[in-house]
Order: structure tokens, then C-alpha cells, then sequence
């Protein structure tokens, strides 16, 4: 069933649990996540990301995705990822989104305030939850010229006063695109946040997050975890497998089966080891 990011996060601080963002870029491996939640009797959160809905056009993954989460019965979050100003996130919530992040941490603070209040004002309006992100997680290629800092507690305090966003991205360790899990998690950092503000936090580049921190985090205030490398990492290397076996076949069903089952695994894996599968007995 498709609820949005308040009736997930409502109850995931220091609860023990968080709920995973999958990002995904189309129906086959949105379907596998959803499976993987189903399964464990666990929420889950779609994520679809700037790469996902250029390639998909966003009214149209809106009616798809909304489609595909009414019909299971886990509650399911379809989220717009590091939307990147006002308009595409209207656009989000035109087409059934029932989450939206504004991401305006390549900016200065008083501009990523400005824009990120107008965003909320115009999301709640629909009843929409907002995540913003303060601090910047930046990515492993630096080519990508984004820059990376790490949150400042006091300014995360200053940011969700005066924009009143109900989930918070913080920056505390990690990098988008990591393909190994290597990040040094600053929990030191955590606690302080924690100690300023009093809203869900969310992590980005969450693939880079060694298992046993990831199941640390899941007792944080960290009720928004994000997860995309991963699968797209088992897509690409299960898909190269699949077609250096099998030179002959050229069926995308056939091809995509093999592909799909590792996505769903990891998914699997990363919703126990957030503890998510025991959502509903906590609540």
C-alpha cells in the first residue's frame, strides 16, 4: 500500500530499525524490491533519482510505481530522490510521489534554506513530507565536481528550524557510488546531531556502509537509509555473468531473471541488517 515518508519514519527514532531507500530505474527492479519487503513483511521506500526519471519521464513512473505499490500489502514509499528544485518536485507530486527530497546542498546555506522552505510550503500543502539535506555527501568520481562536507550539528539545528523539512540527509561519513563497503562512519558526529535536532535523519551512499555499522545505525536516529550502488552493481556483474553463459540467448525476460533474484537478495539482506523486518512488532 503506498503511504508517505511520515507514516515509515514516525517511529524509527532510537527504535532500533530504519527503513531502506532502494533507488530503482524501472518496473522489473522495483518489483523485486517490493517482493523482498513483501517477503520479510517489512516497509520499504522507492527511490527514483535524477539518472531514473530522465531516462523514464516522471508521470509516468508516478502512475506505475503508485500502481505497483497498491497492490501489495507492506507499506511502500514512492520517494523522488535529490530532486533538484520547485518544478520537479511539483511535478513529483502531480504523479502520485508520496515523498519528495529537495537537494540544495551545493549551495550556500541561506539559498538552500530559501528554496528548500518554498518546497515544503508547497508540499505540505498536498500532505507531502519533504527531506533536504544539509552538509554534502559528495560522490568517489571527482568528475563529478560536487562538492562534500560534512554536517555542521548547529547549522542541521538552524536548517530544520527555519525550513520545518520532516526528514534530515545528513553528511557524516559516507560518498555516493561507493563499490566497497569502506566508509568511516563519524558516530561521533551522529551523537551531536542528535543532540540539535529532533527529526529522522537520513543517510546517503549507504552501499560504502560496512554491515555491522549499518545494523549500529539502525539504533540512531537514522530512520531513512539509503541504497542504490549496490543493486545496480548485482544487476550489471549478474547481467555479465548471464550473457557470457548463455551467448545464444537474447530474450531481456530471460536475461533479466538472474539479475533480478540477486537484486531481490541484497534487498533482503540490507532490510534485516536495518532491522526493518521487525517493523511491524516494534511499532
Amino acid at each position: 500500500m503506498l503511504v508517505t515518508l511520515n507514516d515509515v519514519l514516525k517511529h524509527t527514532k532510537s527504535r532500533g530499525f530504519a527503513v531502506p531507500a532502494f533507488n530503482i530505474f524501472g518496473f522489473e527492479d522495483a518489483k523485486a524490491v517490493v517482493e523482498a519487503a513483501e517477503e520479510l513483511n517489512a516497509p520499504v521506500i522507492l527511490a527514483t533519482n535524477k539518472v531514473a526519471i530522465a531516462n523514464t519521464p516522471i508521470d509516468i513512473l508516478g502512475k506505475m510505481l503508485t500502481q505497483l505499490a497498491n497492490q501489495v500489502n507492506v507499506p511502500v514509499v514512492l520517494h523522488l530522490d535529490h530532486g533538484k528544485d520547485y518544478e520537479t518536485a511539483a511535478q513529483a507530486i502531480k504523479a502520485g510521489y508520496s515523498s519528495v527530497m529537495y537537494d540544495g546542498s551545493q549551495l550556500s546555506f541561506e539559498d538552500n534554506i530559501k528554496t528548500t522552505k518554498e518546497i515544503v510550503r508547497m508540499a505540505h500543502a498536498f500532505s507531502i513530507p519533504v527531506e533536504a539535506e544539509i552538509g554534502s555527501v559528495g560522490y568517489t568520481d571527482p568528475n563529478m565536481k560536487m562538492k562534500a562536507a560534512l554536517t555542521d550539528p548547529l547549522e542541521a539545528r538552524e536548517f530544520a528550524i527555519h525550513t520545518g523539512v520532516d526528514a534530515l540527509a545528513v553528511a557524516v561519513g559516507t560518498l555516493h557510488r561507493m563499490e566497497e563497503q569502506t566508509a568511516h562512519i563519524r558516530f561521533d558526529l551522529i551523537e551531536e546531531i542528535e543532540g540539535q535536532i529532533d527529526l529522522p535523519l537520513v543517510l546517503h551512499g549507504s552501499t560504502g556502509v560496512p554491515d555491522e555499522d549499518l545494523i549500529r545505525i539502525a539504533k540512531t536516529n537514522f530512520g531513512k537509509v539509503n541504497i542504490g550502488t549496490a543493486l545496480r552493481m548485482d544487476f550489471g556483474n549478474t547481467l555479465r555473468k548471464t550473457i557470457q553463459d548463455n551467448p545464444e540467448q537474447f530474450d531481456r525476460v530471460e536475461l533479466f531473471k538472474d539479475p533480478l533474484k540477486q537484486i531481490k537478495q541484497t534487498a533482503k539482506e540490507k532490510i534485516t541488517l536495518l532491522n526493518a523486518h521487525k517493523y511491524h512488532a516494534i511499532l
